[in-house]
């Protein structure tokens, strides 16, 4: 291969892309579009999707310059997923029509005058068939199994009156702000003292409405807890996750026999530590409301290098002062002591610029730049309360437990953690997809490893990307060492018509040190085609902002990941790389993966660290709490 076409291989593997991935204008790639786009990654053997053209004609390299020119066809596309407008679970009403017992509504309806013995509840239950409740239809279908059922007492009312059972379980509705939910969402008023006096008719009535109404908002706090208020699929496409089923009628068949329905009610909450952490710092944030004067403004204008001054440096050190930790306050007492508010920016005060970097994750240069005056002036009580609402709705969709051993994405901090026996053994900086390309939110399982992989070039990069050079240069993969195949058959680039179908076309890159998958890969297959994988692109690691991909996760030490999931050593790792051959590995044994997307999140101290929307995923899921607010206020 020739330098020019060496070189131009180095850069095209650059692109990483999504099978699905976003595309922009074709006929607007250029060289730099592929730098700036990132590294590419290969979709697995078995999830691979290959697009073809149509070999039914082919170019003809020696057309005459006389011959007519070929008709242009339009340039397709692929399309990244989308965002949506989120529809909220419709509300009815439920059906009352058979919960109360025609025996004793007529028994008691035709009573005689002398004095005869009646059951309490069973008078009272011919009024639920006149209560009118709204509820979504699987709230709905539990309440109407469970109250048809006339061998089944009431919940709520017991001798004429909201019973102590009653009043738990509103005590703990009335306290769901705590856990992150919306105390509206599951108000419930009980009948009046007035109405307890007045027509025992009336006040029969309004129990029965209330026990019904007590019961759907009982449900629906149940089913938040457990699974969270929204269907994360009807938010984005990059949303993918099979929402839990939660028994209701065995929720209310609990109930009934439960002699501690606070408890029961309280322990529906996920169960894990992260989830207790969140919960805790939402608690002592909402405590600090109206008190948070800790907001410190910095005002610089572009960066601040180190030997450099600023007026500034005075909040820059008060900001540290207030944002690190206690070991970096401990660790730099004597410079905060003797600071004296100059403006100079002194090799000790880059010490300490480059200690609390460290701390935020940040590049240690002692470079001040908006990354790290984001850091500093961090955000105030409210902004954080929201992002630690929505990680908490979020943690919801997740498995109640992460498990004692698996690998923990977080997308908006550009951080990979692995977790062992329970505990942090293992993180890194990772590459995540660009807003262009972004990384999906699921959860899935390791596999294998594949060293000196193959790179499957996806769809969305052959047509958005390479399609446009192909027309204009069918060589193009042929001078670049692509493996071109049609319909299963080996085929030079240069013969195939790219103006055809590209529906059976499939394109890799053999391993090599320009492959752009690196040394290896770590496969979850999933159908998105994303993976982690090494990159030989390694100065991105070195920035803060590392949202640049085209959607696979990139890692900054795969050997050392590699060697983690395969409980093996890096010295292990590095001999089988060092063969140069394929070679997939699969895992001793499948542990869950979790290619998440927390704002809010605890770190191994159990620290709640705060990162940026870097997608606007938090944004979409705000919107979609309030659709659902607004659904659940729906009136009869």
């Amino acid at each position: 291969m020739k330098l020019a076409a060496k070189a131009t291989a180095s850069v095209l593997a650059l692109s990483c892309c999504l099978s699905t991935a976003g595309a922009t204008s074709a006929g607007a790639m250029t060289l730099m579009d592929f730098i700036r786009g990132g590294q590419g990654r290969q979709q697995s053997t078995q999830l691979s999707a290959p697009v073809s053209a149509n070999p039914a004609q082919t170019l003809d390299p020696g057309q005459s310059l006389g011959e007519p020119p070929r008709a242009k066809t339009p340039m397709p596309t692929v399309d990244a997923p989308k965002y949506y407008t989120y529809k909220a679970d419709a509300m009815r009403l439920v059906s009352t029509a058979h919960f109360a017992d025609p025996v004793v509504t007529g028994a008691v309806a035709d009573a005689s005058p002398a004095p005869i013995a009646v059951d309490t509840e069973a008078s009272q239950r011919r009024y639920l068939a006149d209560a009118r409740v709204m509820a979504t239809n699987d709230i709905a279908k539990a309440i109407e199994t469970y109250y048809a059922d006339q061998s089944k007492p009431l919940l709520w009312v017991a001798d004429h009156a909201v019973s102590d059972k009653a009043k738990a379980a509103m005590g703990v509705l009335a306290d769901a702000a705590s856990v992150g939910l919306d105390p509206a969402d599951y108000a419930v008023t009980p009948p009046s003292a007035d109405t307890a006096s007045a027509d025992p008719v009336m006040r029969d009535r309004a129990l029965m409405q209330f026990e019904l109404a007590l019961s759907s908002k009982v449900l629906m706090f149940v089913q938040d807890t457990v699974r969270g208020r929204l269907d994360p699929n009807k938010i984005s496409g990059y949303h993918d996750f099979k929402r839990k089923d939660v028994n209701l009628t065995a929720t209310l068949d609990v109930l009934r026999a439960s002699t501690d329905a606070a408890a029961y009610l309280n322990s529906r909450d996920p169960s894990n530590q992260q989830f207790m952490q969140l919960k805790a710092e939402l608690a002592k944030l909402r405590a600090e409301a109206g008190s948070d004067g800790s907001h410190i403004s910095i005002s610089l204008t572009g960066t601040l290098k180190p030997g450099g001054s600023s007026p500034e440096m005075a909040n820059i050190v008060k900001a540290i002062q207030h944002r690190g930790s206690d070991a970096l306050k401990a660790a730099h007492a004597d410079l905060f002591d003797a600071y004296l508010g100059t403006p100079d920016y002194t090799p000790e005060l880059v010490s300490l610029v480059e200690d609390f970097q460290r701390e935020k994750g940040l590049t240690a240069d002692g470079v001040i730049g908006p990354s790290s005056v984001r850091a500093m002036v961090g955000e105030n009580n409210d902004a954080k309360i929201q992002k630690l609402i929505i990680a908490m709705e979020q943690l919801r969709w997740l498995p109640d437990e992460l498990g004692p051993r698996y690998v923990f994405i977080n997308q908006p901090a550009f951080m990979v953690y692995y977790h062992n026996n329970n505990q942090e053994q293992l993180s890194m900086r990772v590459v995540v997809g660009s807003k262009q390309h972004q990384t999906f939110f699921f959860e899935n399982q390791v596999q294998t490893v594949e060293f000196n992989p193959f790179w499957g070039v996806p769809q969305s990069i052959i047509i958005n990307e390479m399609l446009p050079k192909l027309r204009a240069d069918p060589n193009y993969l042929d001078r670049m060492g692509y493996q071109v195949e049609v319909g299963g058959r080996a085929v030079a680039s240069s013969s195939v018509d790219w103006y055809g179908s590209t529906k059976s076309i499939s394109v890799r890159q053999p391993p090599s040190s320009d492959n752009a998958l690196g040394e290896l890969k770590i496969l979850f297959p999933n159908s998105h085609a994303i993976y982690m994988h090494d990159t030989p692109q390694k100065s991105f690691f070195k920035k803060d902002m590392r949202a640049l991909s085209h959607g696979c996760v990139r890692l900054a030490d795969p050997r050392a990941m590699a060697a983690a999931v395969l409980n093996t050593t890096v010295d292990d790792v590095a001999k089988q790389i060092a063969t140069g051959q394929n070679k997939a590995v699969p895992v001793p044994q499948k542990f869950p993966i979790y290619i998440a997307y927390f704002t809010a999140w605890p770190n191994k101290d159990g620290v709640v660290q705060y990162f940026n929307d870097v997608y606007d995923r938090d944004a979409a899921t705000q919107r979609a709490l309030d659709a659902t607010s607004k659904a659940r206020t729906a009136q009869i």
